[in-house]
């Protein structure tokens, strides 16, 4: 047997997949990587299918021990990854014999790291998924020091590529938006200032939504309550305060605040690299 044995977890490590989609309908959300650029990419340099199960590591700090011989890739936001206290480097195949260590430090830019071992991690599915949702609890916990996860055999042609060029990362992004459902709620003036504000990343954030600061808050043009309504990963949901909150992966099915424009999915990857202190713009198509 293959496994991988947690040493650290780190300040949030959770198993992921591409997530469960298609069951909103009973209140079950999606989840799934924050990442999905970043989780595939860990998967192809492994010759994994892009569905294997991949951990992802939230502020690094994470350590895992082979128990056997793996093959393993480190991919997402930009930092120090080591085998046995030796720099090893990511977005490459690591082959990897039993006892070895590989640790993954805090990045130093971007905010998830994405560990793929070839054959993907064989834990319980839930709904057709491995996904751990933090909003409604389902899937597996998370990690946590002495868990062991087997490797599966999720394998795919071998191999799929032996290394990936990782994408250029900064404190500051700009993505794609298109206006609606609800842009109609909110002044001309709000929407002049979604476009021209630069937005910072709230340490409030998490996997179910970025919080946004800025110097002007949107103002609604209308104020009466708004029934509940269908949410989608990117959804510029815009709360009382006025300051919005950008949806991810863990988002609620359904919403009763006013959705201003919602993140094309192009760019989805990216906003899961957003940490505290980043900054945003939005281009309003």
């Amino acid at each position: 047997m293959k496994a991988v044995e947690i040493l650290r977890p780190g300040p949030l490590c959770t198993v992921q997949d591409r997530g469960r989609p298609g069951h909103a309908s009973i209140g079950v959300g999606r989840s799934g990587a924050a990442d999905l650029r970043s989780h595939d990419a860990a998967n192809r340099l492994v010759g994994n299918t892009v569905d294997a199960a991949t951990l992802e590591a939230t502020m690094g700090g994470v350590q895992v021990r082979m128990r056997g011989s793996v093959v393993v890739a480190v991919t997402g936001g930009s930092g120090q990854i080591t085998v046995n206290g030796i720099a090893g480097a990511m977005y490459n195949t690591l082959y990897l014999a039993d006892g070895d260590e590989l640790t993954v430090a805090t990045p130093v830019s971007g905010l998830r790291s994405y560990i793929a071992a070839r054959g993907g991690f064989d834990v319980a599915q839930f709904l057709g998924s491995r996904s751990t949702d933090t909003l409604s609890g389902l899937g597996p916990l998370p990690l946590a020091e002495g868990d062991v996860l087997e490797v599966g055999d999720e394998q795919s042609e071998w191999p799929a590529t032996e290394l990936a060029p990782p994408p250029a990362r900064t404190g500051h992004i700009e993505v794609s938006v298109n206006l609606g459902p609800r842009q109609d709620w909110f002044t001309s003036e709000a929407h002049r200032i979604l476009a021209s504000e630069v937005w910072k990343a709230t340490s409030e954030s998490n996997r179910v939504g970025v919080k946004l600061d800025g110097t002007t808050p949107l103002q609604r043009a209308r104020t009466e309550e708004l029934l509940s309504e269908g949410m989608v990963p990117g959804a510029l949901q815009v709360p009382p305060s006025g300051k919005p909150v950008l949806f991810l992966a863990d988002h609620p099915v359904t919403g009763g605040y006013p959705v201003i424009a919602v993140v094309r999915d192009a760019d989805l990857p990216t906003i899961g690299q957003l940490r505290p202190g980043d900054s945003i713009r939005f281009r309003v198509h």
